[in-house]
């Protein structure tokens, strides 16, 4: 214990004195407590032992080990990167739990305003972040119109944005940068309006849909990237006008800064460090505009 038996002995008979019950039973050695002694002992165990722990909760906290983060974000990233790269966090950080939803900019600002979210993963222009909020750019915003693999204006030997007009596309969903993005093409081509045939889906219906048909829908590349190896859809090769946004993080400027939420916000953007120079060689590896010598499943 670290005492010596003096003090021992004095901190003993305080006890006794406090109490006005004998600890132990006089004259017998080794000492034997008595029954109040015993029943005492075995509550100051308990109590110790919930000392140990929360200490080491709190020891836990300020290390980042548990806790609880609240993050949301648009839905095709969040289906596509995130809830992925939580799941890897997981596996080093079990103690921690995540709550995911979803929400397009307005939604995410007034969950992050209100600290009902820790983190928000969202598309943001060139214009700063509103007042009060941060945002850290993990990624540089891309868009490509995507198709199935096998779609027949991969086969065309020259491929223009008016070919764009002749197959049925999947509107994003309401709300969401990507449904600004099809306007912009359309302007682009000098069209008002195209064939919607399907709209509203998740991340995983757009790509089913895709798949079973020749529609076309507006899809960040970093999206396709992600499912170039489980899914039958690729990139139709044509330049279409850029958004000038990047994908990042948003919080708030003067928010509290939790260990946990600070973890698993340097584990987003590491992972995304690693996949942007991917990303940026599978884009290169792209033949944009026309020619015969391109790959379809690339």
């Amino acid at each position: 214990m670290g005492l010596s038996q003096p003090a021992v002995s004095r901190t003993l008979s305080m006890l006794e004195k406090r109490l006005g019950e004998a600890l132990f039973e006089p004259g017998r050695r080794p000492l034997r407590p008595t029954i109040i002694g015993q029943q005492l002992a075995e509550h100051g165990r308990v109590i110790f032992e919930a000392s140990q722990k929360a200490s080491e909760t709190v020891r836990s906290f300020r290390a980042g080990s548990v806790g609880t983060v609240r993050i949301a974000g648009v839905p095709f990233f969040m289906d596509a990167f995130i809830s992925r790269m939580i799941g890897e966090f997981q596996i080093k950080q079990p103690d921690i739990r995540v709550d995911q939803s979803y929400g397009n900019l307005p939604e995410l600002e007034s969950g992050v305003a209100s600290n009902r979210l820790d983190l928000a993963i969202t598309p943001l222009g060139l214009v700063d972040a509103a007042r009060g909020f941060t945002f850290t750019p993990i990624l540089p915003g891309r868009n490509i119109v995507a198709c199935r693999i096998g779609h027949p204006l991969l086969r065309k030997r020259r491929l223009t944005t008016k070919d764009l007009v002749d197959y049925p596309w999947i509107a994003p969903l309401p709300g969401s940068p990507l449904l600004a993005d099809l306007h912009a093409i359309l302007l682009s081509i000098g069209m008002s309006e195209i064939n919607v045939r399907y709209s509203g889906g998740s991340l995983l219906s757009v790509l089913n849909y895709l798949e079973e048909t020749d529609a076309l829908t507006v899809l960040p590349h970093s999206v396709v990237f992600a499912h170039r190896k489980d899914r039958q859809v690729t990139v139709l090769p044509v330049e279409i006008p850029q958004p000038a946004r990047t994908l990042g993080i948003l919080r708030l400027a003067d928010g509290a800064r939790l260990p946990a939420v600070e973890r698993l916000a340097q584990h987003i953007t590491t992972r995304f460090d690693d996949l942007r120079q991917l990303i940026t060689r599978h884009e290169n590896s792209i033949v944009w505009g026309m020619g015969e010598d391109r790959d379809p499943s690339r």
